[in-house]
């Protein structure tokens, strides 16, 4: 446990030392967040989300570029230093090579997607464009780099079964690839709308990720465990200038990567029936939006005056800060939850 401490905190180190110097970095190439005249997923105007988020105007967007470069040094780093130490590098699949190799992939992957959108909303906004890529290319980006990962999972890894606590065990053969595809792009993207306010979608993925570590090292797969601790150790700098008011936000680049690669740990952990109960922050805030574009769609109206529920708590009066901290608070319940059903046979 002492090593993945001194990982976590060497990493901190790391993103602490170079945030500054990268965030100005961002504003000199002005990569920063635009004024928008935001359009919904059904290519209507969304007036009430651009009011409430009109002062983020000028933020630097891009930060989840640095967490995941220093992230990937650090995991990457940190092998020749546990072989130095004896440390045993386990797996519960006993292919560790593998595990690093779906790791590695989801982290960049989605990262070099949210990347890429980050550039084009910024330079090279469209009118057809939600966010940069229009929503129906960028489902099929995120199925295509999900299809590869589903794949490695039951095909080099051979997972296939979902555990229902109490209850039992389901093998579902080669339809886990479409289970996978479904879980990583639904949490990606969940992650990304969850990323609206300062500081709560970081803040719940460390809560989450927390919940993960526990689990990791309860069944003692040293890769899951080393990767969760140099990641959290980068969130903690990154959320000392993302809290209220926000210095840097995650991006695109940040929020599709994050929240891909927390499904897949999920994956890899085998607790996909505590996946949605310690991500529960994740899942309510796109459950909403996706409640409200049916609604509109099909009833001709809101469900909610706005969504996702943190936008609809901000009309409502809730400071930012409030809505923050209480999602935090939730997280931590959920996470405790979502660990008890883990455990449970």
């Amino acid at each position: 446990m002492g090593y993945l401490l001194g990982l976590m905190m060497v990493t901190f180190i790391l993103n602490a030392g170079t945030i500054v110097p990268f965030i100005n970095l961002l504003y000199k190439i002005k990569l920063q967040r635009q004024k928008q005249h935001t359009r919904d997923a059904l290519n209507r105007p969304a007036p009430i989300f651009d009011t409430l988020n009109r002062n983020k105007a000028g933020t630097p967007l891009g930060g989840g570029l640095l967490i995941i470069v220093n992230t990937i040094v650090m995991f990457l780093a940190s092998f020749p230093m546990l072989y130095y130490f004896w440390v045993p590098i386990t797996s519960i699949y006993g292919d560790s090579g593998t595990e690093i190799k779906v790791l590695m992939f989801t982290f960049i992957s989605f990262g070099i997607l949210g990347l890429y959108d980050d550039i084009r909303k910024v330079f090279f906004i469209e009118s057809n464009a939600i966010i940069g890529l229009s929503i129906k290319h960028k489902l099929l980006l995120e199925t295509i780099l999900a299809g590869v990962i589903g794949y490695w999972l039951y095909a080099d890894l051979k997972i296939q079964i979902l555990h229902v606590p109490l209850i039992g065990v389901f093998d579902i053969g080669i339809f886990y690839i479409l289970f996978a595809v479904f879980v990583i792009i639904a949490f990606a993207n969940a992650f990304n709308i969850t990323d609206g306010l300062d500081g709560l979608a970081t803040g719940v993925l460390m809560i989450a990720l927390a919940a993960f570590w526990v689990i990791s090292r309860s069944i003692l797969d040293t890769t899951l465990s080393v990767f969760i601790a140099v990641w959290i150790g980068g969130l903690i700098a990154f959320l000392y200038f993302n809290v209220y008011p926000a210095r840097i936000f995650l991006g695109d680049t940040g929020a599709l990567s994050f929240g891909a690669t927390f499904a897949v740990i999920g994956l890899l952990l085998g607790k996909t029936f505590s996946l949605p109960i310690i991500g529960g922050i994740f899942v309510a805030e796109i459950a909403s939006s996706l409640l409200q574009i049916v609604s509109k769609k099909y009833r001709g109206k809101k469900m909610f005056t706005v969504a996702p529920i943190h936008l609809w708590l901000g009309k409502r009066g809730w400071h930012e800060s409030t809505i923050v901290f209480r999602f935090w608070l939730a997280s931590i319940m959920l996470a405790v939850v979502g660990l008890t059903l883990a455990f449970l046979t």
